[in-house]
């Protein structure tokens, strides 16, 4: 490999090109096919992104263009990323699990004619796409597998399109590297669409200047090196994804290595053993839920130990981890719960090397991110999103607190309006929106500053502290504050509670709806010999209503002692016939919760809860995967639960 020129790499290209050349052999991408790992150097990176960049470019492929890239992280999707930036063209990734008809307006509002999928199941999506937007004319796929008899114009595997780039670099060899040179640190590195959380998605406008910014400005912060590994399983149309296992990766030169399959992620995260990680609150919740699943089936002196240990860690584990001073029999204690459980425990979630591990995309609980501390995980919460390429507040380490994002990290201008808005400047700031102007004037002022849409304070040490989004936070009748998105967050903390939605704006009082988690409930109602036909059974029954009562029960014990929130204690609950889901609309691509919708779609249940009813009918639709709907209906149980007295109150 040539060597680059000698400035300072500014686009993504250029970083390729400076890896192959300084590190040709040290391993860029990992996956695991058939059970067996297979590597990419750097090198052979930039290789075979060149020979794809000239085979899109003979397929009539121009600079200033979109690519469309569908299906899950596999080093082949990430090549055509780095291809379409190497000719000057924009990669929109897509959610994998997206059906046909909510990419339609994505592929419109882009005027998209390109696309790399995955498989199939993608391939088949892009031709129905095609259907209603025939200006899509190039599709090719990654997996051949059942693909034998397609015989669509424009339809190509990609391994003929490396082909074709072959072909024409045999002739001009130095095209892709003059095509790169023509590269501008403020040309549109790639195109992220919005979840749509209360509307249609938006285009999301990212330059390499941008991207590359935020990436360098945390890796320097946190000491990041080439050699890290990092596992990339969460959506490649996701900016948080994007940032951890493309951005970065091409600026720090680590190792991004893809799993299996969405099914073998847990497997493969044992087996990687990453130094970096990064996870929605979400995912932590669900691998919680999977450690208290198999304690309850554990040994009674198993549990004991754990139960034990686990006092003692939550009690002095995150001093330890932040240094501070812990008294010498507790420093003992915690010794042989590492030995005991600690490290077991770390190595059985596959988190045995990190170095520092993320949580972002929404709020976290705070007892779920002290268990991670507690046990020696160096988790920390950072805040930031698409428009401003993530990267706005990061806890530094010996300042983390279970209620802040930390201070903005360096070149972030912060500042919060009289309603509690947060205002920002920072390098990493949106261009503007695809295509929508008044969306952009909406959110950039004409002095610089992007208004989030997040309500928040700083503390006393210059750490913000996110209360909800500004539209959600509300008054209760009595005025008294109430932010929907905390309740939730506190209710998803237990292992039985996968989503939440709560309500309480202008009413007097707060109540809820309950998702419970079918499988962490589903193994506490088998070890009780209590039998069930399905989600909709297991739901309705009234022990399982008692369990969820028990956990509402302690959300309100906490809110209680908060003068704040005390008011907004949990007065009637129901649980829902159905799991929210994205195809449904109820939840975002990412699984937030769209309440608005959500509110309007199940009003009858929203006015029995407030009406004082015992019970409520309910009929949905349901969507399936393959697009067909459906019903389903029950009739649902209300339950009043207990509240507490406010301790500000009672003192």
């Amino acid at each position: 490999m040539a060597a680059p020129s000698a400035a300072t790499p500014d686009t993504f290209p250029k970083l390729l090109l400076q890896h192959a050349y300084l590190r040709a052999g040290h391993p860029a991408l990992r996956e695991k096919d058939l059970g067996i790992w297979q590597t990419w150097t750097w090198s052979q990176v930039a290789d075979e992104v060149k020979k794809l960049a000239a085979g899109l470019h003979v397929q009539g492929f121009r600079r200033g263009q979109h690519l469309a890239i569908v299906g899950e992280n596999r080093p082949r999707l990430y090549f055509a990323m780095m291809a379409a930036q190497c000719l000057g063209g924009i990669p929109v990734p897509l959610y994998q699990d997206a059906i046909a008809a909510e990419m339609v307006y994505v592929f419109d509002n882009a005027e998209i004619a390109f696309a790399i999928v995955e498989d199939q199941e993608q391939v088949d999506k892009m031709l129905e796409v095609r259907e209603r937007h025939p200006r899509l004319e190039h599709i090719y796929y990654d997996d051949p597998r059942g693909l034998r008899h397609y015989t669509q114009p424009g339809l190509l595997p990609y391994d003929e399109l490396v082909r074709l780039g072959a072909g024409l670099l045999s002739v001009q060899p130095k095209f892709v590297d003059e095509e790169i040179e023509k590269g501008s640190p403020d040309d549109t590195a790639a195109l992220f669409y919005t979840s749509g959380t209360t509307g249609k998605p938006k285009g999301v406008v990212q330059t390499h200047r941008a991207l590359i910014d935020r990436a360098r400005a945390c890796t320097d912060m946190e000491g990041l090196t080439a050699y890290e590994d990092v596992l990339a399983y969460l959506p490649m149309a996701w900016i948080g994804q994007n940032i951890f296992s493309y951005a970065q990766a091409l600026v720090t030169g680590y190792t991004v290595n893809c799993p299996e399959s969405p099914s073998t992620v847990t497997t493969d995260l044992r087996e990687v053993g990453p130094t970096y990680y990064f996870a929605p609150p979400r995912v932590f919740e669900g691998l919680l839920t999977q450690v208290m699943i198999r304690m309850e089936d554990a040994g009674r002196l198993k549990r004991a130990l754990f139960h034990y240990f686990m006092g003692v860690a939550k009690r002095v584990g995150g001093k330890i981890l932040d240094k501070q001073p812990v008294g010498l029999v507790d420093r003992i204690l915690y010794a042989l719960g590492e030995v005991l459980v600690y490290g077991p425990l770390r190595n059985v979630l596959g988190m045995s090397r990190i170095k520092v591990a993320y949580t972002a995309g929404e709020a976290i609980g705070p007892d779920l991110f002290t268990f991670y501390r507690s046990i020696g995980i160096n988790l920390k919460q950072l805040y930031g999103s698409t428009e401003t390429a993530v990267f706005v507040c990061v806890q530094p380490n010996g300042q983390v607190k279970p209620d802040t994002v930390g201070p903005p990290v360096p070149g972030v201008e912060l500042k919060v309006k009289d309603n509690g808005e947060i205002l920002l400047k920072s390098p990493g700031l949106l261009k503007e929106y695809y295509k929508n102007p008044e969306a952009t004037r909406e959110v950039l002022d004409a002095d610089g500053w992007y208004h989030t849409g997040d309500a928040g304070y700083l503390d006393a040490d210059g750490h913000l502290k996110i209360i909800d989004r500004a539209h959600d936070v509300g008054r209760l009748a009595d005025g008294t504050l109430f932010a929907p998105k905390y309740i939730e967050n506190k209710l998803k903390f237990f292992q039985y509670v996968k989503e939440a939605v709560a309500f309480g704006h202008e009413r007097a009082q707060v109540t809820a709806f309950i998702n419970i988690d079918f499988e962490a409930v589903g193994n506490w109602a088998e070890r009780r010999g209590l039998p069930y036909a399905g989600y909709i059974d297991l739901a309705g029954k009234p022990e399982v209503y008692d369990l969820v009562a028990e956990c509402v029960e302690k959300v309100n014990a906490d809110l209680a002692a908060d003068p704040k929130l005390a008011n907004s204690q949990i007065h009637r609950f129901l649980i829902l016939h159905k799991e929210l889901d994205p195809d449904d609309d109820e939840l975002t691509r990412t699984r937030k919760v769209r309440r608005r919708f959500i509110q309007d779609k199940y009003a009858v249940l929203v006015d029995a809860l407030y009406a004082g009813k015992r019970e409520q009918f309910i009929e949905t639709q349901v969507k399936f995967e393959d697009g067909r709907t459906g019903t389903i209906s029950a009739t649902l149980k209300i339950r009043d639960a207990k509240v507490f007295t406010p301790v500000a109150k009672a003192a």
